[in-house]
């Protein structure tokens, strides 16, 4: 049972209704081998950010459930914590939630020659994403095309920033 894919599933399925109940989004899930120690990694976000309380409630939370379905036969480390400034985009809600930032995307297949992209978010729906390229181009990419999406960081933009 202890396949990365099903041990992220089963995690999903448990942790969605308790981060749920605490106000926070489960954004992603974790499942890896780090040095030679096996990480449970879970990702939690709210509006105005997550606290250390927050990762701590959901950490004791799910600990409890794991406990109870044991999908893990051997040890492992959980780790709660935010998504971080270039968190992922892996839901279309995700997207939705952002347009008109900068992304990051990189495609399981070429879509006009390239792979890799950055630029504006332009729309999202239950299906793709619009995006304005760097270079001007706008493109319609389907989620099923998505091998990755992230939030773009730039300092210089944010305040105090350089």
């Amino acid at each position: 049972m202890a396949t990365g894919e099903k041990v992220v599933e089963v995690v999903s399925r448990l942790a969605e209704p308790l981060a749920e109940r605490l106000g926070l989004e489960l954004v992603d899930v974790e499942y890896k081998k780090e040095g030679g120690r096996w990480v449970l990694r879970i990702f939690i976000d709210k509006p105005g950010g997550v606290t250390l309380d927050d990762c701590e409630a959901l950490s004791e939370a799910l600990g409890e459930a794991l406990d109870v379905e044991d999908p893990i036969p051997h040890s492992y480390n959980l780790e709660v914590s935010s998504p971080g400034v270039e968190r992922p985009l892996k839901k279309p809600a995700h997207f939705q939630r952002f347009v008109g930032h900068e992304v990051r995307v990189s495609t399981l297949a070429p879509v006009e020659g390239q792979r890799r992209f950055t630029g504006v978010l332009l729309a999202a729906d239950e299906e793709g994403m619009r995006l304005k390229t760097t270079e001007g181009k706008e493109l319609d990419l389907p989620y099923r095309l998505i091998a990755k999406a992230n939030l773009v960081f730039r300092w210089e933009e944010t305040e105090g920033g350089r």
